[in-house]
């Protein structure tokens, strides 16, 4: 598989001239990335990774495009596509369940957002391993059971997480590689202090750390 990194949480994954986009939020190049993909999977509702605007405009201009997400998100989407027959190709996914969606196999883990903060409600969140090797966990730390993640997508920061449990995670996983995403509320500095972090340690439980700048390609 070939991984494309887009700015803070939006990935593209691209197998046999197929191509999944997850999370492409108000902070990412939006239409570049969901040009042409199959699919678009959604972790949870809020904006920095769902942009209901842009993502209803993509599913209005391309026919075959399908869009998998939590209950409430797939229900926003539909309401803004109840015109012609548009919201028939959203989808909603629940937690704990395996999905074959343009020819990938998707697992689902979790079930809620971390919290932010007692006074802000959570929100669902599902967090998708693609084809038994990548996942991306959304605004969450949950590991996935029952597998081997072979390339984990990670959280770097977030209003909900600290530097520890970053680091907790990715030990926890012990994926065999590992690249950052929501990054994009961090300046140079600190995200190299807590890349730092997480490549030193995560060396210690197997799993070797890269940089993915937003634009960049590696295969899986």
């Amino acid at each position: 598989m070939l991984l494309t990194k887009y700015t803070h949480a939006c990935v593209r994954v691209e197998k046999d001239g197929t191509a999944l986009v997850l999370d492409p939020g108000n902070f990412s190049e939006v239409e570049e990335a969901v040009s042409g993909a199959a699919a678009v999977l959604i972790t949870h509702e809020h904006a920095d990774h769902f942009d209901r605007e842009r993502i209803s405009a993509a599913i209005r201009a391309d026919s075959l495009l399908e869009v998998y997400a939590p209950q409430g998100v797939a229900a926003q989407l539909r309401e803004a596509l109840d015109d012609d027959g548009a919201a028939a190709r959203v989808h909603s996914v629940e937690p704990e369940r395996s999905y074959t969606i343009a020819g990938f196999t998707v697992q689902t883990f979790g079930g809620q957002h971390a919290l932010i903060h007692p006074h802000i409600p959570v929100v669902r969140n599902i967090g998708y391993l693609i084809n038994g090797a990548l996942y991306h966990p959304g605004d969450s730390f949950i590991v996935p059971h029952g597998v081997q993640v072979q390339t984990l997508l990670v959280p770097v920061h977030a209003p909900w997480s600290k530097t520890a449990e970053v680091i907790d995670f990715v030990t926890s996983v012990r994926a065999e590689r590992a690249h950052q995403i929501h990054d994009a509320l961090l300046n140079g500095t600190g995200l190299a202090m807590v890349e730092g972090h997480v490549s030193r340690l995560g060396k210690h439980y197997g799993t070797d750390f890269e940089h993915l700048d937003p634009g960049r390609s590696v295969e899986l």
